[in-house]
């Protein structure tokens, strides 16, 4: 039975993030990912925003890990060439109703650390972005977007300098332990084999809930949810610079406007809680075309000037829910040894946003609790 240090479960912005940092940490380390490619799921699927960590409950992870890994992700971009742009965000209060929930998220914010953002008036977001309709709007000057795929390849291009690498089409089915070490059944090439480590994290993302389920010996496996949501696309371009973001509504930041780097807007996700799904297999990742009638609705209440007939679908993606649609969000689940009783395993549960913002903070403080 062939034998490594650490074995890291999904090649997605997380998985790769922290399998880098275990083979920089000198462990040798192998990441497994059941696609052809890397990052095909969750990582691929997303606005590509750096969050600067305004939406979080104070002391929580996503609010400590958003906030550190901003500043991470920020300065790795800048020393590897990964494509990226500072561009800022607003968020907008659309009637004076909401002005209030603007200063709470405020107070949040820079309870959370974030030190830079700066109070506008109507006429002041007006004078930023003339085509906005706002009663008053936050700017977040370090909020941006990033090449998420540009990201993913740097970090595995670091994990192999540092001597790990990454194995596709290498499904994990079933873990165990074996006195001191960690057993992982793997499906590849048509035959399954054994594989021990040390060490095993389990980031695969959608799958996270389905593979703890198959750890022989845990018993805090969380029931998997699924939340899809779809974007669409401008016909032409849009008349903003920065990000555009109304008041958030729990969990959900609404139908926001984002740019890729090359400045073409596309606006998104709606939410649509999926059911009776028992594995990410079952998942149709189509845009339905008719859900673009929502879409203009809430489009309109920041910018009254989309046309008619501008928006096209563009692609979805699903988020790893770990709650229900009448329940609170709950904070990113990283168990430990501490939490589970199990020495040498990691688990994360629910890495939905900010979690590509955060990957390289969450890459530290799973090593710290293994």
């Amino acid at each position: 039975m062939d034998h490594v240090d650490a074995v890291v479960i999904g090649a997605g912005v997380i998985g790769l993030a922290i399998g880098r940092a275990l083979a920089q940490s000198g462990c040798e380390t192998l990441v497994l990912e059941r696609e052809s490619q890397i990052g095909t799921g969750i990582s691929s699927r997303n606005s590509e925003v750096i969050h600067a960590g305004l939406y979080y409950p104070a002391d929580s992870l996503k609010a400590r890990l958003c906030v550190e890994g901003r500043r991470m992700l920020y300065a790795h971009c800048e020393s590897h060439g990964v494509a990226h742009s500072r561009c800022g965000k607003l968020v907008v209060a659309t009637d004076a109703s909401q002005i209030d929930g603007l200063r709470v998220l405020a107070a949040k914010a820079a309870a959370n650390g974030v030190d830079d953002l700066q109070w506008l008036t109507r006429e002041q977001a007006l004078a930023m972005e003339p085509a906005l309709r706002c009663e008053a709007a936050l700017l977040s000057p370090s909020s941006g977007i990033v090449d998420s795929h540009g990201l993913m390849l740097s970090l595995q291009a670091d994990l192999e300098s540092a001597g790990g690498a990454v194995a596709l089409q290498s499904t994990v089915t079933a873990l165990r332990r074996d006195g001191a070490r960690w057993v992982l059944e793997v499906r590849a090439e048509g035959s399954v084999m054994e594989l021990s480590t040390d060490q095993v994290v389990n980031a695969a993302g959608l799958w996270a809930p389905w593979l703890a389920q198959r750890t022989a010996g845990l018993q805090a496996a969380p029931r998997a949810r699924y939340r899809k949501g779809s974007y669409f696309s401008l016909a032409g371009r849009a008349p903003f610079s920065r990000l555009v973001y109304p008041m958030p509504q729990d969990a959900w930041l609404g139908v926001h406007l984002t740019l890729d780097l090359a400045g073409q807007a596309r606006f998104g996700p709606d939410a649509q809680w999926l059911a009776d799904i028992e594995d990410p297999t079952q998942i149709d990742y189509c845009v339905d075309p008719s859900r673009a009638e929502a879409f203009y609705a809430e489009i309109r209440r920041y910018w009254p000037g989309l046309p008619d007939a501008a928006l096209q679908p563009a692609y979805s993606g699903v988020r790893p829910k770990i709650h229900g649609p009448d329940e609170a969000a709950p904070d990113f689940r990283i168990d430990g040894p501490i939490q589970h009783g199990l020495p040498g395993l990691v688990n994360l549960f629910g890495i939905e946003s900010p979690g590509l913002t955060s990957c390289l903070a969450i890459a530290e403080e799973v090593l710290r609790r293994l």
